[in-house]
């Protein structure tokens, strides 16, 4: 599994985020920060680089997902809102791996 920590992941309020624009996202995941306070995924569209912010760890593993079901290269579908500012950044509402739909909130 390939790791990174986020510049831009300062922990941002969930306002910051536009709950009346739903994004279904689906692309590779590039690159894995699977550290508190949120996992964060680099996930590669047909468009574009994003950076989905996903629950905390241990919300993912009690909902059943667990570290190695997210891998580098593999499709996943992510729904959530967009960033207000950050162009390229989404909060994650659910993920969608395999025939796995895991809520995060």
């Amino acid at each position: 599994m390939v790791t990174w920590t986020s510049t831009a992941m300062a922990h941002h309020g969930w306002s910051e985020y536009d709950n009346s624009k739903t994004l279904n996202l689906s692309g590779k995941i590039q690159a894995i920060g699977y550290d508190n306070p949120h996992v964060i995924l680099q996930l590669q569209t047909k468009e574009q680089l994003w950076e989905a912010v996903l629950a905390p760890p241990s919300r993912l593993q009690n909902r059943g997902l667990l570290p190695k079901q997210l891998q580098v290269g593999e499709t996943v579908n992510v729904v959530g809102y967009p960033h207000r500012s950050e162009k390229n950044e989404m909060r994650a509402e659910q993920i969608i791996v395999g025939e796995k739909t895991i809520p995060l909130r």
